[in-house]
């Protein structure tokens, strides 16, 4: 086998979950495979599509629901897409302004309860429109009976920007990934108010992204990447000790530049809410699970075109089966995992429930996107 490129140039925003990019360099997985990955730090989920797009990237750590958009040409020039693993579930939050918390916010309940008596439009962010987190903050909004198109305005904002952004009632609470959440409980700006795994347990989150052209073009350098991450997302899951020390490969300067103290906790699924409720989370931030998140499911893929669909990002229903099967590769996975010795799962679909009470099994995607009563 011959790897027709072995520099790899993979985008990543500073994240916890860009962990198994962070950790297959410091461990040299990468030079195992027979690449060389060279991690490019980048400012926003845009400049991770635009490189990913014009190729100045080669693959990057992206959000799903991103990807989606760029296959469905939402807000973009069309681009055909390959998903190529899931980088991890759960460990995304939403966080509310401590002025929030002030007038006796607490939850969804009594947020929705304030925003009907106060009359006013919050302003939330979220980090990219298409993205995961734009999609776990409405459906959490919604869930509460709060319309995220009418009764609330939400603005795109780079994660790192969130604090600030917060700290100065630019904004009354964000969603996105940490440690940005526990950074805003460290200064007083804000608390948690729910884990992304509270509006979906082992929810997919980012994935190893690249153009469909690229995939093509250099097969067996996408295996060799697949299976590097593969290794590094193994390492991190296989024990507390592991997970720390991933913390701190993860804090450094190159990828987040944070004290490893903001990481950890979360990271091992031990919460603070900042309003003195703590808890271990049974779905904390994950990222191997014996390739159960790895795997590229089918249905994770459907579920996002139709939250897409739902909010009226895309007019009419896409092939859902058909997209996913032609975006998720399946098929180079299947080899990466098996040079890495990953179990594959029996079936490319699985069987969620939501948090409010809605399973999705995509058994039909089109009347599940139309089902909600909060929708466009």
């Amino acid at each position: 086998m011959t790897i027709e490129k072995t520099e790899v140039r993979v985008g990543f925003l500073p994240l916890t979950d860009c962990a198994p990019i962070a950790v297959a360099i410091a461990l040299g997985l990468d030079a195992k495979h027979g690449i060389h990955i060279v991690a490019q730090r980048e400012a926003s989920w845009a400049a991770v599509r635009d490189k990913l797009v014009s190729g100045d990237l080669d693959a990057g750590h992206a959000l799903y629901g991103m990807v989606y958009g760029v296959e469905l040409g939402i807000g973009s020039r069309q681009t055909d897409m390959a998903v190529l693993m899931t980088l991890n579930q759960n460990g995304q939050a939403i966080t509310l302004s401590s002025q929030l918390a002030g007038e006796g916010v607490t939850d969804g309940t009594s947020l929705a309860a304030y925003l009907r008596s106060s009359g006013r439009r919050a302003v939330f962010a979220q980090t990219f429109p298409t993205g995961t987190h734009a999609l776990w903050l409405n459906y959490w909004l919604a869930a509460h009976g709060i319309d995220p198109l009418r009764d609330v305005r939400t603005v795109t904002v780079p994660p790192q920007q969130m604090v600030a952004g917060m700290g100065e009632h630019r904004m009354d609470g964000f969603c996105a990934g940490e440690p940005w959440h526990a950074y805003a409980i460290a200064r007083g700006a804000g608390f948690t108010v729910a884990a992304s795994q509270d509006v979906w347990p082992d929810h997919p989150e980012k994935v190893l992204a690249c153009t469909a052209d690229f995939a093509e073009r250099h097969p067996h350098t996408a295996r060799a990447l697949i299976a590097t991450l593969l290794e590094a997302a193994r390492f991190i899951d296989a024990s507390n000790e592991n997970r720390a020390c991933a913390a701190g490969i993860i804090c450094s300067r190159d990828f987040i530049d944070v004290n490893p103290l903001t990481i950890a906790p979360r990271m091992q699924g031990r919460y603070a809410s900042g309003t003195g409720r703590t808890w271990e989370d049974s779905h904390r931030l994950r990222f191997h699970a014996d390739g159960a998140v790895n795997f590229p499911y089918l249905s994770d893929a459907m579920w996002f075109m139709t939250q897409q669909k739902r909010w009226g990002m895309i007019d009419a229903h896409p092939d859902y089966l058909g997209v996913a099967t032609r975006v998720n590769r399946i098929d180079l996975y299947r080899d990466a995992a098996a040079a890495a010795g990953v179990p594959i799962p029996e079936q490319p679909m699985r069987r969620s429930t939501l948090v409010d009470g809605s399973v999705w099994d995509a058994s039909d995607p089109r009347a599940y996107a139309d089902g909600f009563a909060i929708r466009a």
